[in-house]
């Protein structure tokens, strides 16, 4: 194994980890019958996931930096391995970090700290099911 492929690999593995804890919970959200246990549950969660400390947060989104330095570097040797698996993985890596970018953070923001008069309660169980979903579509990318 290159070094180029374990710049791939480990941040894949990594994130793929992540998102597998937060299916304890994303699972009960989606597919479960929501009562306030899994409503509490998913709030202390993501609430806890939100407020991590910022090195925690660093780690998360170098890991994001090293899995696209990898995959920028395998595309520099162009081959068909490059031309058909690195390029169509770039494309899903790419799609996994829309995803996050426009569905988790902003979901997380309204879970957590709701602005005033504007989101309620149902409006925090909502986005705690979308992020639920934008965690399982990433899964499966």
């Amino acid at each position: 194994m290159t070094f180029k492929q374990a710049a791939v690999l480990a941040p894949v593995s990594f994130f793929l980890g992540v998102l597998f804890i937060c299916f304890n919970v994303d699972h009960r959200l989606l597919w479960g019958e929501i009562t306030e246990d899994v409503i509490t549950d998913g709030f202390q969660f993501y609430t806890t996931f939100f407020n991590a400390p910022p090195a925690i947060k660093a780690l998360l989104h170098g890991m994001v930096g090293v899995g696209l330095i990898g995959l920028l570097s395998k595309l520099f040797q162009w081959d068909e391995s490059a031309m058909f698996f690195d390029g169509s993985s770039l494309a899903v890596y790419v799609f996994g970090i829309a995803v996050y970018l426009t569905v988790t953070i902003q979901s997380l923001r309204t879970i957590v700290s709701p602005i005033k008069e504007v989101d309620e309660r149902e409006d925090q169980i909502m986005a705690m099911r979308v992020l639920a979903a934008g965690n399982t579509i990433i899964i499966f990318a």
